[in-house]
């Protein structure tokens, strides 16, 4: 049977970015399992019209792998896409990848101390795991009565049908969160008739994206220190705005700039009402965007705000009991993040799933390792994500740690190590209680940010150097080891 020293589980950011720095760290016994036939995540997935990041471009990539050439200062999914396979290649992480490998499962075996990994091209072991599946890998689609007889096509916008021609169409959008609002205004000016299904509406503030000016360009290119100097200054504006979020009377004042944004774009009142949120801003995802609200005012558009009661073979009915006609469906209706389905398929040491472990309710250490679990690392993990900057910013902080505990077991003489069961407890008591009285837990809203046990066990409730400074230092005394000769690391 194949051994590996570690096994990277997909492809994106996380995954990529963890197959670099061992690279760079002399470890080149490493495999990235990737399900599908090219790499890039979420990016390689969303492939909707309109798609583009809502961070900027030169902090929404590596600190270590900078692009002079972005074209825009919010850069288009293609651009994303084609720099994470430019960054791929230029590592030497290409040849590694093993696409079209889906993980079935991967179980911890005690005796052996190693990760079993069955895929669908074959079982192999590994001394370590570090999974980095994305929070925005798997769509989430509602269970709407009558779906299975609708009689035209319903398909989710992170599997868009390409081959679905959409003018001249009835179009029914059920969400308006971060990805309808980038692709309505893209196929609203093709279809014939557009009914968008807003269940919550969302704060919508101005995007301050610009084409990059080819002087600016040929600087980055000339002098990378001017770049690093961009990037700092928006990752220090962005930074700030973490005040807002830990305390919501801020929040609530900077309302008053979405409500303009919004009377600027939306004239009819009626309409404007229907689009003014009911809690407060940062409870739910702010969404950038110059285009979604003057797109809703066109003729031929319509914003429903009933609930959907069912969904017949060329229709879509409210509660009120309107029936509208659809021959297209699309759902922007967002992701499985508090429920990935990795969770349901690694076991570990008392051979329970991460699920089972879980309860409902994902939780880890540091965001990055889970007790019980020895040697798997998982990126994006448990409260790590962010509401007001840029999510590679932690995924960094966590390959430094990923590669400092590894350092550790080696040097140590260590087989492997995992979180003790009451520093985990105690850790996510207190991300818990920091997260009690900020926006995104007592703002007023239900949100994807809360797990089905009503608990934020998505969002880092701090700054991301604060985060960066936690995982810094590697503290032995917090975790279980187990002692054994560690696999000899090939480079």
């Amino acid at each position: 049977m194949e051994h590996v020293h570690i096994a990277i589980i997909g492809s994106g950011f996380g995954g990529l970015g963890m197959a670099i720095r061992l690279g760079q760290a002399g470890i080149d016994d490493y495999v990235v399992l990737e399900r599908t036939d090219d790499l890039g995540g979420t990016w390689r997935d969303n492939s909707y019209p309109g798609c583009a990041c809502d961070v900027p471009s030169h902090l929404y990539s590596f600190s270590f792998a900078p692009n002079p050439n972005w074209s825009r200062t919010f850069s288009p999914r293609p651009e994303i896409w084609a720099y994470l396979r430019d960054c791929a290649d230029r590592f030497g992480v290409t040849p590694k990848i093993r696409f079209g490998t889906d993980v079935r499962e991967a179980a911890w075996d005690g005796d052996r101390r190693r990760w079993v990994i069955e895929t669908s091209g074959g079982t192999l072991t590994a001394d370590a795991v570090v999974a980095a599946p994305g929070g925005l890998s798997e769509p989430s689609i509602p269970s709407l009565p009558g779906l299975a007889g609708f009689a035209g096509t319903a398909f989710h916008s992170a599997r868009w049908r390409h081959d679905q021609d959409l003018t001249g169409r009835d179009v029914a959008v059920v969400g308006t969160g971060a990805s309808a609002i980038q692709f309505v205004p893209e196929i609203q000016p093709r279809v014939r008739t557009l009914r968008v299904y807003q269940r919550t509406a969302p704060w919508i503030v101005s995007k301050g994206d610009r084409p990059i000016r080819d002087w600016e360009r040929r600087a980055y290119r000339a002098a990378p220190a001017l770049q690093r100097l961009s990037r700092y200054g928006m990752y220090a504006s962005r930074e700030s705005l973490i005040v807002l979020f830990r305390h919501p009377r801020l929040a609530r004042a900077a309302q008053r700039v979405a409500l303009r944004h919004l009377r600027r774009q939306v004239p009819d009142p009626a309409l404007r009402a229907k689009l003014i949120p009911d809690y407060t801003l940062g409870c739910k995802r702010i969404l950038p965007s110059n285009d979604y609200l003057p797109a809703l005012s066109r003729a031929g558009v319509e914003l429903v705000t009933d609930p959907i009661a069912e969904v017949r073979a060329h229709a879509v009915v409210t509660a009120d009991g309107t029936e509208r006609p659809a021959d297209t469906i699309i759902f922007g209706t967002g992701f499985a993040v508090t429920d990935p389905p990795i969770a349901h398929r690694v076991r570990g040491a008392d051979g329970r799933t991460l699920a089972e472990a879980w309860g409902g309710s994902p939780r880890a250490y540091l965001g990055t390792m889970i007790a019980g679990f020895p040697n798997l690392f998982m990126l994006l993990g448990p409260n790590t994500g962010l509401g007001h900057n840029s999510v590679v910013l932690m995924i960094e902080a966590q390959l430094k740690h990923v590669l400092d505990a590894l350092r550790f077991l080696r040097g140590g003489g260590y087989a492997a190590l995992a979180p003790r069961a009451d520093v985990q407890a105690a850790y996510s008591d207190r991300l818990d209680e920091e997260l009690a009285g900020t926006v995104w837990n007592a703002g007023g809203c239900a949100s994807w940010y809360l797990d089905s046990t009503g608990r934020n066990s998505t969002l880092w409730p701090g700054s991301t150097w604060s985060f960066r400074r936690r995982l810094s230092r590697l503290r032995p005394a917090d975790y279980d080891l187990l002692r054994g000769a560690p696999a000899e690391v090939r480079t």
